[in-house]
């Protein structure tokens, strides 16, 4: 176990040292752990999958770089079939390393293609941890100590169904509302959102079926681009590929990262129409030095292979609704059990101090998380009141059911 911290980390409460990693265990100090967290839904496809990391050991024989200015076969592979796999118009593909990169190239790409300087965000999305990033996401009271108030950027309530006496119609009704009145003034370049679920932050809030259709649907009326953010729902996770394709919408850009190497390269993607591309490549200065480097691009490749082979959404899909079930079942009378809620296998555990007023238990739950690892369990939450589930998607069943029994015994136990 680590004794003295020489690292910064936000997460240094949890923080423990990683031995080694194999599909859905993680080994530290002589001890086996369940993982739920998939390293914030990064190893989707398991720790250290041995056909991923056999593609990036055979391409390390070949280039292991090339310059900016130069393409490597394995790059142009990896560009076509993951166009191909976003099924859209999206037509080229820029190189990054990091979600919270191509974040800050969509933001320069959609300004200089519209001409406009105001992004709108939601708050308390998650898109990275840069000044621009956090601006994006973060409530004027925790930007204050960071950086002053920006003018550019422009924010609306996420439509959040929990925690609301709202229902999903008015929600809905408020949110279009909202996108109207931002929009309507003619100087808002894009949009950045996920599809209607929150991914980071651990909030896992989820907004009502149609929240993505209303934004393009306003978006498009006045010529705001939409930017789609996959970098925590892509690659399976939500039940579906992507979300562009499962909802049949066409982002003028989407954003990955995360999930897209499985944690074996840092590699990241912004993919956007040719109309956008072509008119502000020679403006934008997308540029990353490591950014898709060949052995990065070989493991994507087989990452992408492997979820479209194996269908991987599917297990997501099945595996987070037995997830939901079984744990509404078996907490369905907990006192302190607020909300279970999700897409795919990426599940909130909302832990309240009373039922009626679904008051936050943030003490809770830093206490589940840490005797469950006690347990043999990982898990990590929000600080706050929600247990974010994200084990890999090709978790065994019986690993699964071993993992959703130490959590459901570690709560009932505090009632």
């Amino acid at each position: 176990m680590i004794t003295k911290k020489i690292i910064f980390t936000p997460f240094s409460s949890y923080r423990f040292t990683l031995d080694k990693a194999s599909g859905s265990f993680l080994f530290s100090g002589g001890k086996r752990y369940i993982d739920f967290t998939s390293g914030w839904n990064v190893v989707n496809l398991g720790w250290n999958n041995p056909e991923i990391v056999a593609a990036g050991m055979s391409k390390m024989k070949g280039n292991t770089y090339v310059p900016m200015w130069a393409l490597d076969e394995a790059q142009e592979r990896y560009a076509s079939n993951l166009l191909s796999a976003l099924g859209s118009d999206l037509g080229v593909v820029a190189r990054a390393n990091a979600g919270v990169e191509v974040v800050e190239m969509a933001l320069k790409t959609a300004r200089f293609f519209t001409g406009r300087k105001k992004i709108l965000s939601f708050y308390e999305q998650y898109h990275g941890s840069s000044l621009n990033a956090l601006s994006l996401s973060y409530r004027e009271e925790w930007m204050e100590r960071l950086s002053d108030i920006r003018s550019d950027i422009v924010h609306l309530e996420y439509p959040n169904t929990y925690r609301t006496s709202k229902s999903d119609k008015q929600l809905l009704l408020e949110l279009e509302a909202g996108l109207e009145e931002k929009l309507s003034s003619g100087d808002v370049a894009a949009v950045i959102t996920e599809a209607g679920i929150i991914s980071g932050f651990g909030h896992t809030y989820t907004a009502p079926t149609g929240f993505i259709e209303v934004v393009r649907k306003i978006t498009k009326k006045y010529k705001t681009l939409l930017i789609l953010d996959e970098v925590g729902t892509g690659f399976s996770r939500m039940g579906f590929l992507f979300a562009c394709r499962h909802f049949k919408i066409y982002p003028d850009m989407v954003l990955l990262a995360k999930a897209i190497s499985n944690g074996s390269a840092p590699i990241a993607a912004i993919a956007t129409t040719r109309e956008v591309g072509e008119a502000t490549w020679s403006g934008t200065n997308l540029q990353s030095t490591f950014g898709w480097n060949p052995v990065a691009c070989a493991i994507a490749d087989k990452v992408l292979e492997i979820h479209k082979r194996d269908k991987v959404w599917k297990m997501a899909k099945e595996k987070g609704k037995y997830v939901r079930e079984l744990l509404r079942k078996r907490l369905r009378d907990n006192p302190f059990v607020g909300d279970i809620r999700g897409w795919g296998l990426e599940i909130g555990l909302d832990l309240v101090k009373d039922k009626k007023t679904k008051e936050k238990n943030s003490s809770l739950v830093k206490k589940v998380v840490d005797r469950a690892f006690a347990k043999g369990l990982h898990l990590v939450c929000d600080g706050d009141s929600n247990i974010q589930l994200m084990p890999p998607l090709t978790i065994k069943q019986n690993v699964l059911d071993k993992g959703l029994d130490i959590l459901i015994e570690t709560i009932v136990k505090l009632s």
